[in-house]
């Protein structure tokens, strides 16, 4: 069996990507549509200058904005139509998920099946248009007062009517994104939204390249800084990969049941528990949260009064929470740490997983089922999910700090880092399974045909 199994694995390979025809029309549906997403990110608001646009971007660069930037290719500094990409999607995702956990009326519709999570979708897409309404406003008010406020008039015709249009093409675009996202789901090949976002950050990945090289030419970057980047890229993303792929298998005893020979046999399986339970959610939570002061002031602009008690507190609070500080990089820490173990306790319920496996019979050898199994599992979990949040603050606090003192974009932080090589090794393993299923299909006809033939 193990010698079939290798020869079967030896044998898969990209030299049968050819003959794999649904394969390939799933791959080209995806590219397809991430071409659409670009374009779109290049689709302006009505109403809008994007020449002083630019300008009073880069006056407010280094806030919780330049996440969510990178995250939308580049959109929010042009403000295109899907300024707001999936971020509002996955922050009502995230609500509706942790509300399922705790709420009993929403924790039994999760336990219904697909009827239940179609209706737990349908809230979360009524929360991504809450959210899509509330964001596209701010970002409006705040767009004509930070104009205003600078000398600079961004908004050709500012007003109610500029506000509302601006609300629904925002809305619409989002919403629009989440439609592609299913499309590239369902038709193409990889999650959608995941495609979308790692689409996002890798658009942004040639304009730092040709920035980096054009300032080791002129002598602005040392040669000795892009070599150490270069070899700080390729041990994170070879950190990354490791720990992603990294879980604990614990083994899955079922009783003995007679075999066709007469004998008893028993059945054996593992329980995988990941390392890193809760991917990306700390980061992109800890992060956010810590970089909002600093955004609410920057889009505040001249209009906070810095000689009174209140001021003077809010740019304390900015001088404190700057990229690269200590006071920040520690809140980062603690930030990461402390939603690797809140979300991981809601994604994974021990109490349910242990029920299952009593249903089915299965034991952990040495482990009464019921509660000592939940126990178990609710001891292994913590212990594997401290090792999980001591990598995932390593390898986001450690590039943040080299960020902040050498000036280098956000695209080198460890949250796009994560982005890209989760969605990468997902996306590369779902066209090896579509691969192998093709090469099982061919032996299966040829075996039909034998069958005939005989």
């Amino acid at each position: 069996m193990a010698s079939r199994a290798d020869n079967i694995a030896s044998s898969l390979s990209f030299s049968n990507f050819s003959k794999a025809t649904e394969l390939k029309q799933r791959i080209w549906f995806t590219i397809g549509a991430l071409i659409v997403f670009r374009f779109l990110s290049f689709v302006p608001l009505p109403g809008v200058n994007p020449m002083i646009l630019e300008t009073l971007y880069d006056q407010t660069r280094g806030g919780i904005l330049d996440m969510f930037n990178m995250f939308s290719g580049g959109s929010l500094e042009r403000m295109s139509l899907i300024a707001l990409g999936v971020m509002p999607y996955i922050t009502a995702s995230i609500v509706v998920q942790l509300a399922s956990s705790l709420h009993p009326s929403l924790m039994a519709l999760k336990k219904e099946g697909e009827a239940g999570r179609k209706k737990l979708n349908q809230y979360t897409r009524y929360g991504t248009v809450f959210l899509c309404a509330i964001q596209g406003w701010f970002l409006a008010s705040g767009l004509e007062a930070y104009a205003a406020s600078s000398g600079l008039q961004a908004v050709v015709n500012p007003g109610i009517m500029f506000k509302v249009v601006a609300v629904i093409n925002l809305v619409g675009g989002t919403m629009f994104l989440l439609w592609l996202g299913e499309q590239i789901t369902a038709r193409g090949i990889g999650n959608g939204v995941s495609l979308i976002i790692m689409a996002g950050i890798v658009a942004q990945f040639p304009t730092f390249t040709a920035n980096l090289f054009e300032g080791g030419r002129s002598g602005s970057i040392s040669s000795g800084l892009i070599i150490g980047l270069v070899i700080m890229l390729i041990v994170l993303i070879l950190v990354i990969c490791f720990f992603e792929r990294a879980q604990r298998r614990l083994l899955i005893q079922y009783p003995k049941r007679a075999t066709q020979r007469g004998g008893m046999q028993a059945d054996r399986s593992h329980l995988p528990l990941k390392l890193n339970t809760a991917g990306v959610i700390p980061p992109i939570f800890a992060s956010s949260l810590l970089l909002l002061p600093l955004t609410i002031t920057q889009f505040a602009g001249n209009s906070i009064d810095t000689t009174s008690t209140g001021g003077s507190i809010i740019q304390t609070l900015n001088q404190y929470l700057a990229h690269g500080q200590p006071l920040y990089m520690l809140l980062y820490g603690l930030g990461i740490i402390f939603f690797c173990f809140f979300y991981t306790a809601v994604v994974f319920n021990p109490e349910d997983t242990a029920e299952n496996l009593k249903k089915q019979g299965g034991f952990i050898p040495g482990i009464r089922p019921g509660k000592r199994t939940a126990d178990y599992l609710d001891y292994v979990l913590s212990r594997i999910t401290v090792v999980g949040a001591i990598y995932l603050t390593a390898v986001c606090v450690i590039p943040e700090w080299g960020i902040a003192q050498t000036g280098l974009p956000l695209f080198l932080g460890g949250t796009s880092l994560l982005i890209v090589v989760n969605v990468t090794v997902d996306t590369i393993s779902q066209i090896q399974s579509h691969l192998l299923a093709h090469q099982y299909g061919d032996l299966i006809k040829k075996a039909k045909l034998k069958g005939r033939m005989r």
